[in-house]
């Protein structure tokens, strides 16, 4: 009996041929989908954004120096990478990096986590992770808060919509008048404690997911791990302290 024409194979002679081999997938797209390469893209994303917050954080304290110092110092921002770039080129470019890093970041954090209930899904017995530090158990609400305010910050602070006192290319009278209201400081503060158990967990987490693992090293990476968690939480929290305590004003 003879198939149908659709189960046909194509012949050559009267021989049928082989069916063509499926087609191969480009290999980023392979990485993508696997779960390795969605925890190497947000090791290598998160340890950008913790350069990016130390340098950021680095800058922030030049409030410190007064107006002129400061309001200079935003203003080199933008020339950096003159004459090649042309003027806020710089900070255009970093803002784009850090929106697909973070798209990145974001998403492969929600893959992982539906991936992880599907594979496990009867619920661990009481008490059977312990071991599970606080802030591992809060990665997934942390993040959630980050993302968040990380609009809300666009907003206030770099769009000025959500500040009712801003003034563009004022930015330390921005940053005085924004934090001179308590319920933005409490925002802040709430993110900023996030922040850090994020910066303490995801450090050491993106260190073994890169494959630097040892007994010896794991004591060290969470050591520096929750040191760069205090140093850039505190170092961002001395800001609107500060304001609110009359230093900077």
């Amino acid at each position: 009996m003879c198939l149908p024409s659709r189960q046909r194979r194509p012949t050559v002679g009267g021989v049928a041929l082989a069916p063509a081999p499926p087609r191969r997938r480009p290999a980023l797209v392979t990485f993508w989908r696997s779960t390795i390469g969605k925890k190497v893209v947000m090791a290598v994303t998160g340890l950008m954004f913790v350069a990016f917050l130390f340098v950021h954080m680095a800058g922030n304290l030049k409030v410190f120096l007064g107006p002129r110092h400061f309001d200079d110092y935003a203003a080199w921002l933008r020339t950096i990478g003159e004459p090649v770039l042309q003027n806020a080129w710089y900070l255009s470019i970093q803002r784009v990096v850090l929106v697909i890093a973070l798209v990145l970041h974001v998403v492969a954090a929600v893959q992982l986590s539906k991936r992880d209930r599907q594979a496990r899904p009867v619920k661990y017995a009481h008490g059977q992770r312990r071991k599970a530090s606080f802030a591992t158990h809060t990665m997934r609400w942390g993040g959630a808060t980050l993302a968040l305010y990380i609009v809300w910050h666009i907003l206030d602070l770099t769009v000025g919509v959500a500040n009712q006192d801003f003034r563009d290319g004022h930015p330390y009278h921005n940053i005085v008048a924004d934090f001179q209201v308590w319920w933005v400081n409490l925002i802040y503060i709430v993110a900023l404690l996030m922040l850090g158990l994020h910066i303490n967990h995801g450090f050491w987490s993106a260190a073994q997911t890169l494959g630097i693992t040892s007994t010896t090293r794991d004591r060290a990476l969470k050591t520096v791990g929750s040191v760069l968690a205090v140093v850039i939480t505190g170092g961002f929290l001395i800001v609107p302290i500060a304001v609110m305590a009359g230093w900077v004003a």
